[in-house]
């Protein structure tokens, strides 16, 4: 396990060089997209649309942020991760077609997602959940806010951040992922649990 501070715009090179259960602090400018936000990012794809920011080298976070306006400026209250397993959907097309770099969230994502971080240079950063209020401490600002129509949780944000973190490296470029490891652990063990207390 190794420890790295990384700064956006990713590269391949600063993705493949990270290995789950790795620790990873983002600087930069990272981008907050829902599972509506990533379906509309999709369609303008197809639409031949351009994003509202180029997105290429990034870092999306799964997050509905708990937000606050005054005199015309953001303040950001809590930003903690949505489950990732709602974009699953959406995330392996999402990679390939956008090119982002790292995928922030909490409970992990699919193989098909797994299989698209390993071939295009992408991994899954873990964040706590419950730890809204000190991802919020890592916001430094808010350089934008789009697709206002889908409203605050679901719309898309870019937040500029400082040492965002810590997280974890769930699910690495090299096709390695922590949650089928524990899944994995825990059929072998539930296995042996049950012929200790004699189930079949």
């Amino acid at each position: 396990m190794a420890e790295f501070h990384l700064r956006t715009p990713l590269s391949e090179e600063d993705i493949r060089q990270l290995s789950i259960r790795d620790t990873v602090y983002l600087s930069g400018e990272i981008f907050l997209s829902r599972d509506e936000a990533h379906e509309r990012a999709l369609e303008y794809h197809k639409e031949s649309k351009d994003l509202p920011i180029p997105i290429e080298g990034l870092a999306v976070y799964h997050c509905g942020p708990v937000v606050r306006k005054t005199d015309e400026k953001w303040e950001i209250l809590a930003a903690g991760p949505t489950t990732s397993t709602r974009m699953d959907l959406f995330e392996a097309e999402y990679i390939e077609k956008f090119r982002i770099r790292a995928v922030i969230g909490k409970g992990g994502m699919g193989d098909r997602t797994a299989a698209a971080m390993k071939t295009f240079g992408c991994v899954y950063l873990a964040f706590t959940g419950g730890a809204a209020v000190i991802a919020a401490k890592a916001i430094k600002s808010v350089k934008g806010f789009y697709w206002e129509d889908l409203g605050t949780p679901e719309a898309m944000w870019v937040f500029e951040v400082s040492e965002f973190g810590p997280m974890v490296v769930g699910i690495d470029s090299n096709g390695n992922s922590l949650y089928n490891d524990v899944s994995a652990k825990v059929e072998k063990n539930k296995t042996a649990v049950y012929k200790i207390i004699g189930v079949k």
